[in-house]
């Protein structure tokens, strides 16, 4: 249906409730909450939780904040357990175990750490085999659980305890990595790339999308950190518009291949303005280091223009 905040809000019931323990300004629980609500309320959700911030921060037992069934998996797993949950409920639907009219909705969650990297593996599994399944990283650009280590979703220059920002080497060398292309390139049939700004239109029609989708679907989701970027708590919505309007996470999704950027700013703001209300990058502005700015401004134009190539040319294809 089309985008309602009202009835989004008010009428559909909350699938992550509060009382969780998520650090005050952190992106993750918005996400979270959005794309559940994004499910019709008359069906079933079975949520599998990777090990990272959103998991044990919400599901500390006795408790949850999940009001669907929810299992908790490793770091590496999410992607091979929900689709084993999601083969078992197909089989037990043919052995007449399970009502053919329940329909029951697969949600992986997951962090940069468990997704971009010790869990791509699984996750590449589950997207090849065609599992009926939406898998959502959300992304907040480090392994911010155990104490803010750089991950290969860590964009370059930025400080952290295991690329830290000094006189020799200027925080994570290396470019982040682009995930939403790497699962666009396994053909499934939806893709995309999106973020809580704007009253969650955004999030929530691609989430919704996502949901109902026949086959494997995949949501890439900015989700700062309060912690591992250095933001005040308070500036959460602000530092998501600054990383749209500045093409560092551009908007968009890929549907059966073709892609569709779903905003382009009417003016472009310069890198800066998002590296600005970030501690992990205040080295970045100090007397020496425009060169730093410079290097980040090149590759964010760089994937900017690649992203509206891939546009032009899939939509000429098709």
């Amino acid at each position: 249906m089309a985008y309602n905040p009202k009835e989004v809000m008010t009428n559909r019931p909350s699938r992550f409730t509060s009382g969780h323990r998520m650090c005050a300004g952190c992106g993750a629980p918005a996400v979270a909450r959005m794309i559940l609500r994004a499910v019709k309320p008359e069906d079933h959700v079975v949520v599998a939780g990777a090990t990272g911030c959103m998991e044990v921060s919400t599901f500390i037992y006795p408790y949850t904040a999940w009001t669907d069934s929810f299992i908790h998996t490793a770091f590496e797993c999410a992607g091979a357990t929900l689709s084993g949950a999601e083969a078992a409920y197909k089989a037990m639907k043919r052995q007449g175990k399970l009502p053919e009219d329940k329909t029951t909705k697969f949600i992986a969650f997951g962090g940069d750490g468990g997704t971009y990297d010790i869990g791509l593996q699984s996750l590449s599994g589950a997207m090849e085999r065609g599992h009926d399944m939406v898998y959502v990283c959300y992304d907040n650009g480090a392994y911010m659980n155990t104490g803010i280590q750089r991950s290969s979703a860590t964009p370059r220059f930025a400080d952290t305890t295991t690329s830290p920002a000094g006189t020799v080497v200027p925080g994570k060398m290396q470019s982040r990595k682009d995930l939403a292309k790497i699962m666009a390139g396994h053909h499934i049939p939806y893709v995309a790339q999106t973020i809580a700004l704007n009253n969650f239109k955004d999030l929530y029609e691609k989430s919704e999308k996502a949901i109902y989708t026949e086959g494997p679907c995949f949501l890439n989701v900015l989700a700062p950190c309060p912690r591992g970027w250095g933001y005040n708590t308070e500036d959460l919505m602000q530092i998501n518009k600054l990383a749209v309007e500045t093409c560092y996470w551009p908007l968009y999704e890929v549907i059966d291949g073709v892609y569709k950027i779903n905003y382009k700013p009417a003016k472009k703001l310069p890198i800066e303005e998002f590296l600005k209300p970030q501690k992990r990058f205040k080295h970045m502005f100090k007397p020496g280091n425009e060169w730093m700015i410079e290097e980040f401004q090149k590759e964010v134009d760089s994937r900017w223009q690649e992203l509206l190539d891939l546009e032009e040319i899939t939509n000429k294809e098709n």
